[in-house]
């Protein structure tokens, strides 16, 4: 069974930050479990997780910053370098 996108994406990032690959695929697993985005003790999405993968960075991005700021998510513009979302 392949990997989840999200799960991919999350171990890639925490890679890049330094982290080795067994400690990043570990934390990426936990950090995904605990918003419900993967089943626990397996790599299977959940159906929050699927929505969320189909997103993509960008989508999610923006969907952060409009749930944080009250603003729609149309609202904001995605920079792919720092994987943030600024208002346009």
């Amino acid at each position: 069974m392949a990997k989840p996108a999200i799960l991919t994406r999350l171990e890639s990032q925490l890679r890049r930050k330094g982290m080795n690959p067994g400690e990043a695929a570990a934390v990426a697993q936990k950090t995904l479990e605990r918003s419900g985005s993967l089943k626990k003790g397996s790599s299977t999405a959940t159906a929050k997780g699927e929505k969320r993968s189909a997103m993509g960075a960008a989508g999610r991005a923006k969907d952060r910053a409009a749930k944080a700021s009250g603003h729609k998510a149309s609202d904001y513009k995605y920079n792919s370098k720092t994987n943030r979302a600024s208002l346009r």
